[in-house]
């Protein structure tokens, strides 16, 4: 693996111990402010540091005009109506089944991506995600999995699968004209416009009257910058390089980070039956990169 493969790798990898991490950070949060508070103040954090890193380092693109309502759009999927679905959702569902349902995505993303930009959905990208989904189901489907949650709850949670799918597909198109810190900086900088009527509208008294604690700020601070900042530019830089389906099976690992988070973090047991679902995990993923290799090879 050359120095540019293991990059694109690290970069995808990083990006999902992030968001795993955020499932904890939001709840966290959750016990002083309300779900559009917490998304408007991460985004504010993080478009305030990506707009003052990205202005120091000349990194900051313009948009052309041909590509402002795509970009739009892929504000509207994500941060927008993801953080809509999960935000609602976690209130609803616990952090493991959100991650889980999360974690669906590249169940349909391939056949997005074969719609949208002609991406060929290989046998071994199948098997793959084949693969990763048994591995997530022998981790959550135990003793300690609650298969009762609010249908509510879930759809909202489906609602962000949805809204990541749509992300993906427009971020394809845009990934190749700008660098991730300009996607990422505008594309947070649109949320909080989406955002700030909602907030105004149902939490600002909320918010008003809400005395947070220094361990609410310190994960508030590592959701901005964390998840809604380098996460989002390290999947960026990866979905350029790898395409939509290739980088979106990674999301099944996030369920896995959870489990091992847990039991570091939270003391939780890592039961056989979770180090097994891990390990098929890890097995779909280098089953469906294994075509890369071998398409190199053929070169």
């Amino acid at each position: 693996m050359n120095k540019q493969s293991l990059m694109v790798y690290a970069s995808i990898v990083l990006a999902m111990l992030f968001w795993s991490f955020s499932f904890v950070w939001v709840k966290i949060v959750y016990l002083v402010y309300n779900p559009m508070t917490t998304v408007l103040l991460r985004l504010i954090i993080s478009s305030a540091l990506l707009f003052l890193i990205g202005k120091s380092l000349k990194r900051i693109q313009g948009i052309r005009k041909e590509d402002r309502m795509h970009l739009i759009l892929l504000a509207f999927f994500e941060p927008f109506l993801y953080f809509l679905g999960e935000s609602l959702g976690l209130k609803l569902v616990s952090s493991t089944l959100g991650a889980v349902i999360i974690s669906t995505i590249p169940l349909f993303s391939p056949i997005a991506a074969y719609f949208f930009h002609k991406e060929k959905v290989s046998p071994k990208i199948v098997l793959g995600i084949l693969f990763s989904v048994v591995g997530v189901g022998v981790i959550i489907f135990n003793k300690q999995f609650d298969l009762v949650a609010s249908p509510l709850g879930i759809a909202l949670m489906f609602v962000a699968v949805g809204a990541a799918v749509g992300y993906s597909i427009v971020l394809k198109g845009l990934a190749s004209k700008y660098n991730p810190l300009t996607l990422i900086s505008y594309q947070n900088l649109i949320g909080i416009a989406f955002f700030l009527p909602l907030f105004l509208s149902f939490e600002l008294n909320h918010f008003l009257n809400a005395k947070p604690t220094s361990e609410v700020w310190i994960a508030l601070i590592e959701l901005a910058v964390f998840a809604s900042s380098l996460a989002f530019i390290f999947f960026t830089y990866g979905l350029k390089h790898l395409g939509i389906n290739k980088s979106n099976i990674f999301i099944n690992v996030i369920p896995v980070f959870t489990a091992i988070f847990a039991f570091f973090v939270l003391n939780e047991t890592l039961t056989f039956q979770k180090m097994l679902g891990i390990s098929i995990v890890i097995s779909g993923l280098f089953l469906s990169q294994a075509k890369l290799k071998f398409s190199k090879v053929k070169k």
